[in-house]
């Protein structure tokens, strides 16, 4: 009795081991004309709530360079991800942290929502702003898996540039390695009855829809800091290649009882790796 208590312990601790705690989590930049919750008033409260739920790897939409460097202070996190106005520090960034000891990067990069993805650059009609992904694959120390992590920001004007960014994103997933789980999320300025996000749902799995639990939280996840309002639209997803399940899946609605961290609420999913 007491060696299968014991194998029964062993193996719920393997299980837990392997768990995958991903989210997307648009930071809202910063921005002085923001008040009371520019970011500055912001930065601990969002800092607080990524160890606290205790991310693995996390996306992020729309942090400038200040806010790139506050985030760095959590120093079990590394960071990958360029700046989408020059391709190095300018402007905002889809950057990606993971912890530093559980995960080993075997490659990263960048591309842009463009007709000249390989730059620095605007596409299609989008008119105010250069849009881009950050990628990188990861070898999980924990199952030895690896896999293929994108963090995404699509155009908040553009249909075009929203449809056309979808078709370019799915043509360069398929030219990754096959072999490879993959995970796809961040802000995508769409709704879920929308063309971008139905040929998405199409290709990839919506991680809400396949929770083993059932999914905790509101459907919106866009609150624009209106705390005691109901929140907006749903446009930040995590999507899923084959080979993943969802133990659970959350809009986590975290504040101070006054003030939400962010205008979007982070979107987090518990995965396992088959």
């Amino acid at each position: 009795m007491l060696l299968a208590m014991v194998l029964t312990a062993l193996n719920a601790s393997a299980s837990h081991s392997t768990e995958l705690v991903v989210a997307t989590y648009n930071l809202r930049l910063n921005l002085v004309s923001d008040g009371i919750n520019a970011w500055p008033n912001r930065k601990e409260a969002v800092k607080a709530l990524v160890r606290y739920h205790a991310f693995d790897v996390f996306g992020t939409q729309e942090a400038l360079p200040d806010q790139i460097k506050d985030l760095e202070v959590m120093s079990e996190y590394a960071r990958v991800g360029v700046g989408r106005d020059d391709g190095k520090d300018g402007g905002e960034h889809a950057a990606i942290f993971f912890r530093r000891t559980r995960f080993a990067p075997i490659s990263r990069g960048d591309f842009w929502f463009s007709e000249t993805p390989e730059r620095p650059s605007k596409g299609w009609d989008a008119r105010c702003c250069n849009r881009l992904a950050t990628w990188v694959r990861l070898r999980d120390h924990a199952s030895d898996k690896v896999f293929l992590f994108v963090s995404v920001h699509l155009d908040h004007e553009g249909i075009v540039a929203r449809r056309e960014s979808v078709q370019l994103l799915l043509r360069w997933l398929a030219g990754q390695d096959a072999s490879d789980a993959v995970i796809v999320l961040g802000d995508f300025n769409a709704t879920p009855d929308t063309e971008p996000i139905k040929a998405l749902g199409s290709a990839l799995r919506d991680a809400r829809l396949i929770s083993q639990l059932s999914p905790y939280g509101p459907v919106a996840t866009f609150n624009d800091f209106s705390l005691g309002s109901a929140p907006g639209p749903r446009i930040d997803y995590i999507f899923l290649g084959p080979g993943i399940e969802v133990r659970k899946y959350a809009v986590l609605t975290d504040s101070d009882g006054l003030h939400y961290p962010s205008d979007h609420f982070p979107v987090v999913a518990h995965l396992s790796l088959e």
